[in-house]
């Protein structure tokens, strides 16, 4: 249940006209009233013998309590309580509850005897408006400092008492919800987003691994966005706006948002922020670029150190990670290929809430993660097909682990809608991760059942030497067989599986792995340096041929010639 409070008007018979009215896309149903101060109101909406201005006229009587130069300007508080969509529909009496304690809760109506006069107002199935006049009946001024946060606190409690969905309390970082107005707007286009939702994912992909200011705004022109900056005396930004090409106002002039307005993080000192790293001191031992497969390689590689860093980090620094990893997602949705892109944006538009919290980030620790993001922006869009789809499903494995672990930090610190974020955020990664990762495990676990059985079998005894543990519930999981042809191909390179399985198995707890075989396989992958990609299965020798004792009633094989290497 969201208490939303509005701005303070003058005018309450305006307000109450609007409540009452049709809405402005003929939306409301049915209005009247369910609860007043004194529980005798007249409803305009129920009775034919009063009007809209018999309420008014009563709700603001206090008024003339004080001199005509002494009435606050700003009067009518509004405020509106919304249910979550999955919650059942409220009867009027409940909801007439709700009002009674929510203003209670706000230092409206205290009850004293003297609050405040207000009323509820519903006209849709899903949520009530409060008005009142800020005015008590004693002719003070009502104490309701704090009253978002109060109303917040008592809409926690109601949702347990009524067995609604638990909706996870805030902290002051999320970015601004749109407006009434602009959610009108965008359905008048048919638009599933609102010009204020669809910048701030714009600025956030533009911010994804920039270094520099220059940079920053040259990705947002590209983006095809407007831009205006802020310039102070001596020349240098300190600012900026951006809006839509085809978002005008009622005077045809542009929409114009500032970062801070989109979201707490997009402001331009904010942003400047996270490279206040010079990019000097990123990883300089990795070539430049080439191409999306190997960045997805290096944001493996990045998000396994920052799984490190997020379990035993100070927390500044385990911020700075978090919110590093938001950057990542950006640029992975915007470089994806066409059947992991639906779920990428879902989960770097979750994990947005997740990227902010109190904790003061320290931005020059996270640069790896900063680096990885700006390698898969400059690498260009991945297709999704053989090396770039197999290490696709790399990085995406990985990363399900860092988010989750972003998950568990937030947890820690009750930070309870950013854990929240998170946890929706990984959901999308693993639906992103089985599709990416169907074509080259399919492949892997050809070439795992093209084993001799006696490859098989020497595989799983190397599997029970190295993890006793974990053994018997790999060789139970269907994707045992991939593992046991990635095995194969460290042994025919001359590598140690088992040294690399206990390494593998020793970076990171598998507990919450869904599937062992699947993450033990990337990673040996990934540590074993073999491409992301199945290779083509070695041709499997014959029986005959494999054999050294010739089935009975063949003739014998004549002994191979000595092979003499002459000096």
């Amino acid at each position: 249940m969201i208490p939303s409070l509005h701005k303070q008007g003058r005018d309450t018979a305006r307000l109450l006209a609007y409540l009452y009215g049709p809405g402005r896309r003929e939306e409301h149903t049915d209005p009247h009233l369910v609860a007043s101060f004194d529980h005798q109101a007249p409803d305009p909406g129920r009775d034919p013998d009063t009007t809209r201005a018999d309420l008014a006229r009563l709700l603001d009587e206090p008024l003339h309590l004080l001199p005509a130069d002494a009435r606050p300007a700003g009067h009518v508080w509004h405020a509106s309580v919304r249910a979550a969509p999955e919650d059942r529909t409220l009867t009027d009496a409940e909801w007439a509850d709700v009002a009674r304690r929510v203003v209670a809760a706000t230092g409206i109506d205290p009850g004293d005897g003297a609050g405040c006069r207000w009323a509820a107002v519903r006209h849709a199935d899903d949520h009530i408006h409060l008005v009142a006049t800020l005015v008590r009946e004693d002719g003070r001024r009502p104490r309701h400092h704090l009253s978002a946060k109060r109303a917040q606190t008592e809409c926690r409690a109601i949702e347990k008492d009524y067995g609604l969905r638990r909706v996870r309390t805030g902290d002051g970082t999320a970015a601004k919800r749109p407006t009434p107005a602009e959610q009108h707007k965008a359905a008048r286009r048919n638009r599933d987003r609102t010009p204020r939702e669809e910048l701030r994912q714009a600025v956030r992909s533009a911010v994804a691994g920039a270094s520099s200011d220059a940079e920053f705004f040259r990705r947002l022109s590209e983006a095809g966005l407007r831009v205006r900056t802020r310039v102070a005396p001596s020349g240098d930004a300190i600012g900026y706006t951006v809006a839509q090409p085809g978002d005008r106002n009622g005077k045809n002039e542009p929409v114009w948002y500032s970062g801070s307005k989109l979201a707490p993080d997009l402001s331009l000192p904010r942003i400047r922020a996270r490279w206040a790293a010079p990019e000097s001191t990123w990883r300089t031992d990795l070539p430049e670029t080439n191409g999306p497969a190997l960045a997805r390689r290096r944001t493996m590689t990045a998000a396994w150190e920052a799984l490190l860093v997020i379990d035993h980090g100070e927390d500044t620094i385990v911020a700075a990670h978090v919110a590093a990893t938001g950057e990542v997602l950006d640029a992975l949705a915007q470089t994806s290929a066409a059947h992991t892109r639906q779920e990428l944006r879902a989960a770097a538009t979750a994990y947005e809430r997740a990227s902010r919290s109190h904790i003061r980030a320290a931005h020059g620790h996270s640069q790896a993660l900063r680096r990885a993001a700006r390698d898969l922006v400059h690498s260009g869009p991945a297709f999704g097909r053989g090396e770039e789809g197999a290490a696709t499903a790399m990085a995406l494995d990985m990363l399900v682990f860092l988010v989750t672990a972003a998950a568990r930090w937030h947890a820690t610190k009750h930070h309870e809608q950013q854990a929240e974020a998170a946890h929706r955020a990984a959901a999308h990664l693993r639906a992103a991760y089985r599709t990416a990762a169907a074509a080259p495990l399919a492949r892997l676990h050809k070439n795992g059942t093209a084993l001799a059985p006696t490859q098989r079998r020497h595989h799983a005894t190397t599997l029970h030497n190295a993890l006793p543990d974990l053994a018997d519930r790999v060789l139970a999981e269907p994707g045992w067989p991939a593992l046991a042809a990635t095995l194969d191909e460290v042994r025919r390179g001359g590598g140690d599986p088992r040294a690399l399985l206990r390494k593998a198995a020793a970076r990171r707890e598998l507990d919450s792995a869904k599937d062992v075989s699947d993450v033990l396989l990337w990673r040996i992958r990934h540590l074993g340096a073999l491409s992301a990609d199945a290779p083509k299965a070695p041709a499997r020798k014959t029986r005959r041929a494999a054999s050294s004792t010739p089935p009975e009633g063949a003739p014998a094989l004549a002994p191979a010639p000595s092979r003499t290497r002459h000096r």
